[in-house]
This record gives structure tokens, sequence and C-alpha cells, in this order.
């Protein structure tokens, strides 16, 4: 039994004519922005922020930068511009281990090995002997 595999699952659907959803709502909040900067504001003041808000609405609906949607970009954009950018680099000095002492604590492994078991070793390590 053979199944149909959708082929264009990153293809939004069209549901208002030729736009998607998505296009739709950008562009409707986009003309309502303008239409409440008109309604609110002196018209001197209006028309440059209409212009924007406008651009802004058709750049969301309809641009893509580097396959990617521009509401993406923009997203990148805020974080980056809010986030701290300061960083410091420390320089720690390295912490060297202690010696163990001679009540109760096991000896490390170098100082077991002696020469024969570090041949040993290493021959099981090269020819992977278990």
């Amino acid at each position: 039994m053979q199944f149909k595999v959708p082929q264009f699952i990153d293809v939004e659907d069209k549901v208002v004519g030729p736009l998607s959803f998505r296009q739709f709502a950008y562009l409707a909040g986009g003309t309502g922005l303008v239409y409440l900067s008109f309604r609110l504001l002196p018209i001197l003041i209006a028309l440059p922020v209409a212009v924007a808000l406008g651009a802004l609405a058709a750049a969301l609906a309809f641009m893509r930068y580097n396959e990617k949607p521009f509401v993406n970009v923009l997203e990148s954009f805020i974080r980056f511009h809010t986030k701290s950018k300061l960083y410091l680099w420390r320089k720690q000095s390295p912490k060297i281990p202690k010696k163990p002492s001679e009540e109760g604590m096991r000896p490390l492994l170098r100082d077991t090995l002696n020469e024969s078991k570090l041949k040993t070793l290493t021959r099981s390590l090269d020819t992977l002997d278990n």
C-alpha cells in the first residue's frame, strides 16, 4: 500500500485570494494602523507615520531575506539591539590537582603504573584488544 507524501510542506495555503492568512493579517493590521494614524494624528505627522507603517506591513507580508520571512529578520534585529553586548574574557589560572594524602586517599593512576604495565596497556590500545 503506497501513500502520497506531501511535497511542499513549507508553502502556506492561500486563504484570501493570492494571499496566505499570515500575509492577509499583516496587510489588514497595517491598513488599520494607517487608518488610525490619519484619524488620530495631524496630517503632517500622520503622513510619514502612515508611510512607515505601510512599508513595514508590506515587508512583513511579502519580503523574504535569505529564504526566511522578514518577521524572523526583524525579531533577530530587535533581540540583537536589546541584549547586552559586553563580553569579558578572564584568564583563569589552571587548577593544579592536589596529591593524595597518605591516609585513606587512593593513589593516582600514574602512581600505580610501572613500565611493564604501561607497555601492556599501550599494546592493547594499539591492537584494540580488550
